[in-house]
């Protein structure tokens, strides 16, 4: 008993030995720093926590002041181990990502100049010394690291300014990264940053193609519309207004170019911007002093459950990982899609943007299995009282063109602005990267000489595209609404379609609404960020996704409710039906609630096709083949009504939006014997 109670108390003093020196080093120890990989302790040692404290030590602020030794640890040159914890397919995404950032670019002036700062000046390697306070909550056991440890850069940190992706971090674990950097996306367009001038018969042959894809909105139904070719502006094919025109870097060289509109280009998301959009009213009045206003992101519910600096490993776990294809958005776009709805100023018609991909990335046949990469460009503005509907296409111009098919990838970002009491609809259709092969799941051909669906995807070009989507949207002012629909039905080998919307004024309301369709051997991928800050803030998610073939499908839907969020209302709702016991989904439906006076739901569901339903349709004399397509289309319906009527179609025509997503349905049913059966599927 002795023994133990001795072996305790030497425990003890020894922690307590640990604590001291950690918790009172100087504010002043940065210009006393050494290298040195050593660690020395010769403290007098004082049992704080297990009993009274000697008298004659005081703390303070600034550290202890009294009778105490402490002798300063020496710390090491911690950009020695920058790159110490990285693996060499960490080094390679990192190269990847620097080879994109090569030959031409900087068209946007400043915004191009302050992305391209951010991302090559890397963070700064520090220690954060927990100076004791005055704060009743602290204790001496609140530290960080210790003397004399390394510190490292957050995972994804260790090259450039913002993080990178790696396969382990949670914004990227589900994603085909091996596959993406695989591919060679390091090509430039010809003549970008330049409009494109298309003779009469192109003109008419590109309107053709979009209106044989249902895409194309006369002049009489649209308000304007704007047309990219490979991210380069065709002017013979748009229709420009005072409320939305391109900018190109002619007007960011000029000096007419308009503050606001840099600033908001200049955002990034995840946090990395940290001032938010429009300061946000706390709702609790002090007497004698103005409303207090919050305005930091990475402050928003301090002290105890603020989300920190962005650069951090804990704020980083929570990101959804565009921040640095953002940045390399701002870098090389070579022009800017601008819609501005003045206050009190309404449109009835859609604002169109369409993009158009050629098979060759409109730099012609390249040799060594060579990509190219363009990178679209949105920025809508809607004014106090203000209401509009926008709708973004991104669709293939010669799909046929296979022999001279080169890989792409398409990095896109839009950013979205609504004020107080303003409106805003809007809709995105990604139908790049023609049509998955079905039929995959299957195993090979008994006929050996027949090709299987299998061997046709993996020699499909297309798998080697990859399509970046970032939806940024904020709601500033107060009783603003931002409703948005995402249709992708692509057939890119990968997909990535990141939305965030943050509700800053005070009774906001945001509406998301997503279908993801998957086959073959693709990879999709949705992340969602629902951000309720002011008060009275509400917003509906739903989410469905379809997946067959041997195609993987994640979901990540995040919503975050802020201390001053208080009367918060919320529904999020994902559904997910596997058509192939091959094919393959992970859902994270997350809510982070702070707040303690809100209404949050959120549900998953992972399912086949439901046995009842196929029955009681069967019971009526419809056969099983044409129930299981009326349920799949049924499932999606829900979501496609919700995009703009200009884009619906003619309900009966081949191409409108209703058949082309049967069209593309009916491609992923099973097939063979594996048509009703598998060890998934209940039919």
């Amino acid at each position: 008993m002795i023994a133990a109670g001795i072996l305790s108390v030497f425990s003890s003093l020894w922690i307590v030995d640990v604590c001291l020196v950690h918790a009172f080093v100087p504010s002043d120890l940065p210009s006393r720093i050494m290298t040195t990989n050593s660690m020395r302790r010769n403290t007098k040692l004082y049992n704080i926590g297990l009993g009274p404290e000697p008298d004659n030590v005081i703390f303070s602020p600034n550290g202890p002041v009294g009778d105490i030794e402490v002798e300063i640890v020496e710390e090491p040159d911690h950009e020695l181990y920058r790159t110490a914890r990285m693996t060499d397919f960490c080094k390679t995404v990192d190269e990847w990502y620097g080879s994109l950032l090569t030959g031409e670019g900087s068209f946007l002036g400043e915004v191009s100049a302050d992305a391209l700062k951010r991302i090559e000046t890397p963070v700064k390697l520090k220690k954060e010394f927990n100076i004791p306070n005055t704060s009743k909550d602290w204790n001496p056991y609140h530290m960080g690291k210790l003397p004399g440890s390394i510190v490292y850069p957050a995972y994804g940190l260790e090259t450039y300014g913002l993080p990178t992706p790696r396969r382990k971090a949670e914004a990227w674990k589900t994603f085909d990264l091996k596959g993406l950097v695989s591919c060679d996306y390091s090509e430039t367009q010809k003549g970008v940053g330049t409009d494109i001038i298309l003779d009469e018969s192109l003109q008419t042959k590109y309107i053709d193609v979009f209106k044989e894809k249902g895409v194309w909105v006369s002049d009489e139904d649209c308000a304007a519309r704007l047309v990219y070719v490979n991210g380069r502006f065709a002017p013979s094919l748009s229709i420009s207004t005072d409320f939305m025109k391109n900018l190109g870097p002619d007007y960011f060289s000029s000096d007419d170019v308009d503050d606001e509109i840099i600033d908001k280009l200049k955002r990034l998301p995840d946090g990395f911007t940290d001032r938010l959009a429009a300061d946000v009213p706390t709702g609790s009045f002090v007497p004698g002093m103005e409303q207090r206003q919050l305005s930091s992101f990475k402050a928003l519910s301090e002290p105890y459950h603020e989300i920190g600096d962005p650069e951090k490993q804990y704020a980083i776990n929570g990101q959804q990982g565009t921040a640095c294809f953002v940045a390399l958005n701002s870098v090389k776009a070579g022009a800017v899609s601008y819609i501005q709805m003045p206050p009190s100023s309404t449109e009835e018609r859609p604002f169109v943007v369409l993009n158009a991909v050629t098979a060759d990335g409109g730099i012609g046949k390249l040799e060594d299995g060579k990509g190219v990469s363009s990178h679209p460009r949105c920025l809508v503005t809607a004014g106090d009282n203000s209401a509009l509907s926008f709708v973004q296409a991104c669709v293939d111009l010669d799909e046929s063109n296979a022999e001279n098919s080169v890989p792409s990838l398409v990095n896109s970002c839009t950013q979205v602005y609504v004020g107080s009491n303003a409106n805003v609809t809007h809709s995105y259709l990604e139908e790049t990267g023609g049509a998955a092969t079905g039929g995959v799941e299957a195993g090979p051909m008994k006929d050996k000489s027949i090709e299987s669906p299998r061997d046709i995807e993996s020699k499909r070009k297309e798998t080697r595209n990859t399509h970046f989507e970032t939806i940024d949207a904020h709601v500033t002012g107060e009783d603003g609404r931002y409703e948005g629909t995402v249709v992708a039905i692509g057939g890119n080998g990968r997909s990535r379609v990141s939305i965030s919307a943050s509700l800053l004024g005070p009774g906001s309301h945001g509406a998301i609404n997503g279908f993801s369709l998957a086959g073959g051997n693709q990879r999709a991928d949705v992340r969602t960020f629902i951000h309720h800050v002011g008060e009275s803030t509400t917003s509906k998610q739903a989410q469905k996704n379809m997946i067959g073939g041997r195609a993987t499908t994640s979901f990540r839907g995040r919503i975050r409710v802020e201390q001053n969020a208080q009367k918060t209302d919320t529904q999020q709702l994902t559904r997910n039906i596997l058509l192939s016991d091959r094919s393959k989904v992970w859902v994270i439906p997350s809510l982070e609630i702070v707040a303690d006076d809100v209404m949050c739901t959120h549900g998953a569901t992972i399912s086949d096709l439901s046995t009842e339903e196929l029955y009681y349709l069967s019971s009526r004399g419809i056969s099983k083949a044409y129930a299981r397509n009326l349920l799949m289309y049924a499932f999606v319906d829900d979501v496609t009504k919700e995009v703009v009527d200009a884009f619906q179609g003619e309900k009966m025509a081949s191409n409108s939006l209703k058949n082309r997503v049967i069209s593309r349905l009916q491609n992923l049913v099973p097939r063979g014997d594996r048509a009703f059966k598998g060890e998934y599927q209940s039919a």
